[in-house]
């Protein structure tokens, strides 16, 4: 059929429109979208207000279609009834943004952002692979569009390490183990005046249920995952064919630091909090997120510190963290839908991405600045590498979490349990709040 004039233009400007579109999906900059394309858009978020706030100032300057983008700090563990209740009285949010943690808690509450929108291929290509937890299950997308990670990085008091003769802070888990007797102080009656590392006990270790989530990673264990009818259920490596499991393992090495009567004991349930002990100068290394960084030099500025990734076992064949990777998330509810996803979009173009990773700490969410050469910070050179070796896994909400792997230790490490009936009470545990 031959097309007239006006019918060629017509059809020429749906190609290219058509073409402009695909191209804004799949390189995630939206830099030809019209003010009105965003709008007003409210955030309500877990990560700090300040920091947030600063990170959407610079981006407003980048591109000013950002310009009425707000961001209201929330608190992690309210997070969900406040959103149910705002939803319920037509107050929801435009985005939430929040990690990993709280998304089995949020998802009920979450639109997903269809395959039609964006492709699990494009998905893959731009962020970081610990961005797949906000898959949807069955296919259905995307729960969000991740922003920030945040990973587990080890914290080490130089001096300390340097007094003991001790050149470098220990990369593997068996040279740790090693320090313990040229670190540890204790005296004659077996009380500790100073630490090698926070591990052993549960409710006084900062992050102890990142750490503990970070050994179970390690040996290949998931601690959840979709079963084949779709029910999420926990999976902790209780069992094993003959030997010890390898979630016994894991229980085993982490407890063993709080065991009087072995030589790695270095840490005990009756300390001060693990980040008071390293702020004062009574513990020589911490396990911590990398954004914990400004917290300690605040709290202490002559503690002379320095970050390297956490420890890995000498004999695994590749470096896996634990992350928080904080991603945004389109309630029910919202009434600028379309705004808030084109603003999530432009949140992780480059210069974007570089605004926020400074102004909170964290490290970019998206393969293409993780690329890249890391700003000239010791910390963040490590929290961009740390990043992309960063994982996680489908929880309860963290306070329900933190119960059951209390319970799990202290079970452990009273002897009230052998670690594998612990662990399959503690797998019992967490199936259930995922399925309630």
């Amino acid at each position: 059929m031959k097309l007239s004039p006006f019918q060629a233009i017509l059809l020429g400007v749906f190609v290219v429109g058509a073409l402009v579109g695909l191209f804004v999906f799949a390189t995630f900059s939206s830099k030809g979208t019209t003010s009105n394309a965003v709008g007003t858009v409210v955030i309500w978020g877990t990560l700090p207000g300040d920091g947030m706030r600063a990170a959407l100032t610079e981006a407003a300057k980048v591109d000013q279609t950002l310009k009425n983008v707000s961001y209201v700090e929330k608190d992690a563990a309210t997070l969900p009834s406040d959103i149910a209740t705002a939803i319920a009285t037509g107050a929801a949010p435009d985005l939430v943004l929040a990690s990993q943690e709280e998304l089995h808690p949020l998802s009920k509450f979450i639109q997903p952002i269809p395959l039609s929108t964006i492709s699990a291929n494009t998905f893959e290509s731009n962020f970081l692979q610990e961005g797949n937890l906000f898959a949807a299950p069955g296919g259905a997308g995307y729960f969000g569009i991740p922003f920030l990670v945040d990973p587990l990085v080890l914290f080490s008091n130089r001096s300390i390490l340097s007094s003991a003769g001790i050149a470098k802070p220990p990369a593997t888990w068996e040279a740790l183990v090693g320090l313990v007797p040229n670190i540890a102080v204790l005296t004659p009656t077996r009380q500790i005046t100073r630490g090698l590392i926070a591990l052993g006990s549960y409710d006084n270790v900062h992050s102890a249920r990142a750490i503990l989530s970070a050994l179970f990673l390690q040996q290949g264990i998931p601690l959840s995952g979709y079963s084949a009818n779709g029910a999420l259920a926990a999976s902790l490596g209780g069992s094993a064919s003959g030997g010890s499991s390898p979630g016994s393992s894991v229980l085993g090495f982490y407890t063993q630091f709080s065991d009087p009567s072995k030589v790695s004991y270095t840490w005990n349930s009756s300390l001060p909090d693990s980040a008071q002990m390293f702020v004062s100068g009574d513990l020589a290394l911490c396990i911590d997120y990398a954004s914990r960084a400004g917290f300690f030099r605040a709290a202490n500025p002559n503690l002379d510190f320095i970050v390297t990734p956490i420890p890995q076992s000498a004999t695994a064949p590749g470096k896996k963290t634990y992350g928080l990777v904080y991603a945004f998330m389109i309630p029910n509810g919202a009434k600028n839908a379309s705004g808030a996803y084109q603003a999530a979009v432009l949140l992780t173009n480059s210069a974007e991405q570089e605004a926020a990773a400074s102004a909170t700490g964290l490290a970019p969410a998206t393969v293409n600045e993780l690329a890249k050469a890391p700003p000239a910070d010791p910390v963040a050179e490590v929290a961009y590498a740390e990043a992309l070796t960063a994982d996680g896994w489908l929880s309860p909400a963290p306070a329900d979490t933190n119960r059951v792997f209390s319970g799990m230790i202290e079970d452990v490490t009273s002897g009230r349990s052998m670690p594998d009936t612990a662990l399959s009470d503690a797998e019992n545990a967490l199936t259930a709040l995922l399925q309630r």
